[in-house]
């Protein structure tokens, strides 16, 4: 995108770039700014004052496009030889079928909540390190996180559907935590966790005390309806490839994210750039960065169901999702519920994730200042999401 600054410069100034409708206003100012500075002159000996301008312009672009390209590699570099490693212990493993394990974090006299992530990450953006994890923060609160690890699909779970996900190895692990602790125990999902934990709630009614979700997406057209369908479009060239593999690889789920915000690479590396390597931001990056890069590939027919299910036709709020044959409807959830929505969410925006709570019956809804990853690690997270969900599941039940 910085490559063609320069060969989108004359369509800029033509006024042939068609922007979308956010920005055309910006765009045109841009437009304005850039006649002024060709019409001021540049060099008293030309005998083109324009062409003289435009020259200059088009260098400055230039040099500004290899600023940005030379900060963003400096800090990719800068990051591919910082030192810093995760080194946590993971808790006693307390269940384990194929793939998948149940990590305790105590303590035993706490209460138990059995929390779950999405498919296609790593269980540990929940305990990323000694100072940014909500798991080691709940215990010191009266609270006993049990978190869901998926693992990596194996053979086992290659021949998985969501089915075979929430009805079977999902609710085996409730079964284990409810015959542990001898009493229904809260949920919580984050992300696509979320959507699991909803089903599971409507599957088994009497082993949940309650629901929390966490950046939870619901109506995949709420916001835009062409950003969803283009996630759906997107699936349709490894359609084929993934009978073969069994799997949507990692490096494609990454490219899917990456339409999301296409700068955002661009963006935070420059940001690191400019980092003392040695301070504390610096390694929370690195943590940060390395999860993000520590990716799991989703099985293929969990990507079929989730891309052109969820993101193409909507099958969740239109009341088509099915999980065992039966609609996921959480209008007839009947627990208590508590959804929070980071407002600065740009994985699942505010208006997907609070169609949720909206047909749930009498669920709760916070909004903190934060995004999507932001509200379990960031310096904002303990007030603005950690407190709020301790205190919800501590008078749960």
């Amino acid at each position: 995108m910085l490559l063609s600054s320069s060969g989108g410069l004359p369509l800029l100034k033509s006024g042939w770039l068609p922007w979308r409708p956010p920005l055309r206003q910006r765009a045109e100012e841009l437009r304005r700014q850039i006649a002024r500075f060709e019409s001021q002159p540049r060099d008293p000996k030309a005998s083109d004052q324009k062409t003289s301008s435009g020259e200059a312009l088009r260098q400055a672009v230039d040099r500004e496009m290899r600023r940005r390209i030379d900060s963003v590699l400096t800090g990719i570099e800068r990051y591919r030889h910082h030192p810093h490693h995760r080194d946590l212990a993971d808790p006693p493993v307390v269940w384990r079928e194929g793939g998948t394990r149940l990590l305790d974090y105590g303590p035993p006299g706490g209460r138990p909540v059995l929390f779950v992530p999405s498919l296609v990450n790593r269980h540990y953006i929940l305990d990323l390190s000694p100072g940014k994890s909500l798991m080691r923060w709940l215990p010191e609160q009266g609270i006993r996180p049990l978190l869901i690890d998926w693992g990596t699909p194996g053979p086992l779970e290659r021949r998985f559907t969501l089915t075979d996900y929430i009805a079977g190895r999902l609710e085996r692990a409730l079964d284990a935590v409810v015959e542990a602790t001898g009493r229904p125990v809260p949920l919580v999902g984050y992300c696509m966790g979320g959507l699991l934990t909803t089903a599971l709630a409507l599957r088994r009614p009497r082993s949940v005390a309650g629901l929390g979700l966490l950046a939870t997406p619901w109506d995949f057209h709420a916001e835009d309806a062409a950003v969803a369908k283009r996630a759906a479009a997107f699936f349709q060239p490894f359609g084929p490839a993934l009978e073969r593999w069994g799997e949507l690889p990692t490096d494609a789920l990454q490219a899917l994210f990456a339409q999301l915000d296409p700068m955002l690479a661009l963006k935070k590396f420059s940001q690191f750039a400019r980092m003392d390597p040695a301070s504390p931001a610096a390694a929370a990056f690195v943590a940060l960065e390395d999860w993000l890069n520590d990716g799991v590939p989703l099985v293929a027919a969990v990507a079929r169901d989730a891309l052109e299910g969820w993101y193409g036709r909507n099958d969740t709020a239109t009341g088509n999702w099915l999980v065992g044959g039966l609609p996921v409807d959480p209008a007839r959830l009947m627990v208590p519920t508590l959804a929070l929505i980071p407002e600065r969410d740009r994985i699942v925006p505010p208006a997907s994730a609070m169609a949720l709570p909206k047909v749930i019956p009498h669920a709760e809804m916070i909004v903190p200042p934060l995004g999507h990853i932001g509200m379990v690690v960031s310096a904002g997270a303990e007030v603005g999401a950690w407190q709020p969900l301790a205190r919800w599941l501590s008078a749960t039940g």
